[in-house]
């Protein structure tokens, strides 16, 4: 009797998979993008960046601390830093500090910690913050500096991003307006220094960054293919249906490589909390923020429709979950 058989709950066998690995394996896949805003948008970027990082993980500690009173130190898990760089990615570099902080207050206190932190978070933290930012703060929010003014910060200077260019070819019925867009090629791989067009946040800089990053958490298994290229996909024959009928609307190639579709694409809509868990589900999802996306793109007052898009399919999760449900093991299919 000295060698009992202990049977415990399941999962009986382990992957090997934690939230700190999984979230640090996110950190390495953002690491392309942010070096790319640096080089671009120069001391801009890094302050931005490094003010939303350091507020994000202050106030999860504070938060935790002092109004949760919970004694496990959240900190190292990479979730709040997550939240910071992807809070930064959705900022323009000319943002002021104190802005920037009030964003990182909202992202951690209203969008993670008072659902209960990591894991009760309806909807997605940082453009719970972006959202936020933008309302409160729309002048702000939409001054984009233009890529190359490495040493300017809040003097640099401004100009139209490529989704104004598309939303005023709209607006104006004129689609030679198009043509001062920058080439496919530029936008996949970063502005050049010349190039006079405000290249927007500091995540959307470069499309093919982004791809790396998406190629690495593949790679690792860290997400699935589903919500992403199903976005993507979306996106692509829509806003292609939408060209062909009328040239005023950019193409596909344009609407895929502009904005932060890539980056919500593949690493705001792939949050594990706000996102549907079965492959289906997921399918559904990102079909569903594809379309609004090019909906509110073309036909809304704000020239990016991404974070919306999330925001409420966020809202959807749980229904998405409760009908799109994976087949129990030894369930017998109806007839």
């Amino acid at each position: 009797m000295e060698n009992k058989l202990i049977v415990s709950l399941s999962p009986h066998v382990h992957s090997g998979d934690s939230i700190q690995r999984n979230m640090y394996g996110v950190l390495i896949a953002l690491i392309p993008a942010l070096l790319v805003s640096f080089f671009v948008f120069g001391l801009g970027a890094i302050i931005v960046t490094l003010t939303s990082v350091t507020a994000c993980l202050f106030f999860e500690w504070a938060i935790t601390k002092y109004i949760l009173k919970r004694d496990g130190n959240t900190l190292w898990d990479g979730s709040a830093a997550i939240t910071g760089i992807l809070l930064a990615f959705n900022l323009p570099s000319n943002l002021p500090v104190w802005i920037v902080i009030i964003g990182a207050l909202v992202a951690i206190g209203i969008g993670k910690m008072t659902f209960g932190g990591l894991g009760c978070n309806p909807f997605n933290p940082a453009l719970i913050g972006r959202v936020f930012l933008l309302i409160s703060f729309p002048v702000q929010m939409t001054s984009w500096p233009q890529a190359g003014q490495w040493g300017a910060y809040l003097d640099a200077e401004t100009g139209a991003t490529p989704l104004a260019l598309m939303k005023q070819a709209i607006k104006s019925g004129d689609p030679s307006v198009l043509n001062d867009l920058p080439s496919s090629l530029l936008l996949l791989i970063g502005f050049p220094e010349n190039c006079q067009a405000g290249a927007g946040c500091l995540g959307e800089i470069c499309a093919l960054a982004l791809l790396l990053g998406l190629a690495y958490m593949l790679w690792k298994k860290i997400i699935s293919w589903h919500i992403p290229i199903s976005i993507l996909a979306t996106v692509f024959v829509f806003s292609g249906l939408m060209h062909l009928a009328n040239p005023v609307y950019a193409s596909p190639v344009q609407h895929l490589l502009t904005g932060g579709l890539m980056l919500g694409a593949i690493f705001m809509a792939t949050d594990y909390v706000t996102s549907p868990m079965s492959h289906k589900g997921m399918l559904v999802y990102g079909v569903c923020i594809g379309f609004l996306t090019v909906v509110i793109r073309t036909f809304g007052a704000y020239p990016e429709g991404m974070s919306f898009a999330i925001l409420i399919m966020n809202a959807f999760t749980p229904l998405i979950n409760t009908y799109c449900k994976p087949k129990r093991y030894g369930e017998v299919a109806k007839k």
